[in-house]
């Protein structure tokens, strides 16, 4: 009688080892199964992370090698958009001020170079999250430049830091800095092409270039090429001739041609443009010297 019930219990435990066993199965199947579903949701750079940290059946190198394309696509872009606007950045730093469900705050600096001229550019970011779209609006702009010799260039930048227009600002800086390298060209041309001459007292980059007759020293024609900035942000080529003339030499010549010398070159600008009219002059030195 003993031994039958002992058999009984045996049978029972084994019944319920079976039951828990078939548990363990269905709970393990379940879980291959959210494994799964979790690794199909997560794509691009969250299932690289994921595969790097947990290493699922991937090799890191493709990982890495993966990573590090998209980082090269990226400087190919950042390249690409350098040349198109002629402006390129050296550093961009965010520290987040403030960050709930609903706003962000971020103080953001950015420094680059636009042909020649150099900027800072320091300002917040404030991201409102309504119901259905966001809101972004700049606060705190503040420009900081090397325009000691940029008189016109320095009020178009405090109106800037007023009205928060940072694309108004970019957008006149490549303006301003096309129309300075164009006078830069035209300079170095002519200096090149009239070295006994034409000569840059302050450099290519300067608002200056000298036309001076060598037989007559002292006899000296300016043609100062000045970039006009607004404080609305237009940017407007300004060229004007002057004459340094001794009083010896005034005697010889009346008063009256010298004086027309401007009016006569700003003739010329409006007929022939500028490289055209600057050579006029040039040549007309050049031949008066030959003679």
């Amino acid at each position: 009688m003993e031994k039958k019930e002992n058999v009984e219990e045996v049978e029972v435990l084994e019944a319920q080892i079976q039951h828990l066993q078939a548990e363990i199965a269905e709970l393990q199947h379940q879980q291959q199964n959210q494994d799964k579903e979790m690794t199909v949701c997560f794509k691009g750079q969250m299932l690289d992370a994921l595969l790097y940290m947990f290493a699922q059946k991937q090799d890191d190198g493709m990982v890495l090698a993966r990573l590090k394309k998209e980082v090269e696509d990226l400087e190919e872009d950042l390249r690409w958009q350098s040349q198109m606007n002629g402006i390129r950045m050296n550093s961009c730093t965010k520290k987040t001020l403030q960050s709930s469900g609903s706003k962000l705050v971020q103080q953001i600096c950015v420094s680059g170079h636009c042909s020649e001229l150099i900027f800072q550019v320091e300002f917040q970011l404030t991201e409102v999250k309504h119901s259905q779209r966001s809101e972004r609006m700049i606060t705190d702009l503040n420009v900081v430049m090397d325009t000691g010799d940029l008189q016109n260039f320095s009020s178009f930048l405090s109106g800037v830091e007023e009205t928060m227009d940072l694309l108004l600002f970019f957008r006149t800086q490549r303006a301003f800095t096309d129309r300075c390298d164009d006078r830069r060209r035209t300079f170095q041309h002519f200096q090149k092409k009239y070295p006994s001459v034409v000569s840059l007292p302050g450099g290519c980059r300067s608002e200056v270039m000298t036309v001076n007759h060598p037989k007559l020293p002292g006899c000296i024609v300016f043609i100062h090429w000045s970039v006009e900035v607004s404080r609305e942000g237009q940017v407007t080529p300004n060229i004007d001739l002057l004459t340094k003339i001794p009083e010896r030499a005034l005697q010889l010549f009346p008063s009256e041609a010298v004086g027309c010398a401007a009016e006569a070159f700003h003739s010329l600008l409006r007929i022939l443009g500028p490289e055209a009219a600057m050579e006029s002059v040039i040549r007309a030195v050049s031949l008066s010297q030959d003679a």
